[in-house]
């Protein structure tokens, strides 16, 4: 039975986060022993969470070492000259969203959202405003918090085709997309309004 209450999955998030920073600084054998027993009961309800086996979310965990932080991202807000917002149909769940994503290692979140509205839309964009962060708390959208860094773009080159992750891209009115990828609706209007306020 998959338990995603807002509150249950803040508390995984922070005992998560609370064990992976504590291995990471343990020098007791019995500290680290109780940090990997939290890990492994956090994996486990994990796992129970978002419909997962608890070796595969070890295994996500294992992938970040350091402190632990918040998941970063970037998404780009394009106007064309009719304040249609350029926008990508999702392959996985037919939804509409902005081009973004999470950064790479020793990435800007300026730097994501070019690599990411490339990757996406086939378009070469350039951050010239910013709209303003976004943050997702756990149980909201997934299981972790997500910091999110929204910009407004100008288009420098390139031409529109989809990638792997989506099957259409175009600029779309905001009010007639059918059916809009989580937040990205509330996001996608507060850009346009800053999009004006800066014309």
């Amino acid at each position: 039975m998959m338990n995603t209450d807002d509150d249950f999955l803040a508390l995984l998030d922070e005992l998560r986060i609370v064990a992976q920073v504590g291995l990471e600084h343990a020098d007791d054998p019995y500290d680290e022993e109780r940090y990997e027993r939290i890990l492994t009961l956090v994996s486990e309800w994990y796992g129970q969470s978002v419909d997962l086996p608890p070796e595969d979310v070890r295994a996500r965990f294992a992938g970040e070492v350091g402190y632990v932080t918040p998941k970063v991202s970037a998404d780009a807000a394009v106007f064309n000259a009719d304040g249609r917002v350029l926008l990508q149909l999702r392959a996985d769940d037919e939804t509409w969203c902005l081009p973004g994503g999470f950064s790479d290692p020793n990435e800007s979140p300026d730097e994501t959202v070019v690599r990411e509205t490339r990757e996406e839309t086939g378009l070469a964009v350039e951050p010239n405003d910013f709209v303003g962060v976004y943050t997702r708390k756990p149980g909201e959208y997934g299981p972790h918090c997500l910091v999110r860094h929204v910009y407004l773009c100008t288009v420098t080159g390139g031409e529109i085709e989809t990638s792997r992750e989506g099957t259409d891209v175009r600029y779309r009115a905001i009010e007639d997309v059918p059916v809009w990828h989580k937040d990205h609706e509330a996001i996608a209007r507060d850009a346009r309004d800053h999009w004006h306020s800066s014309g």
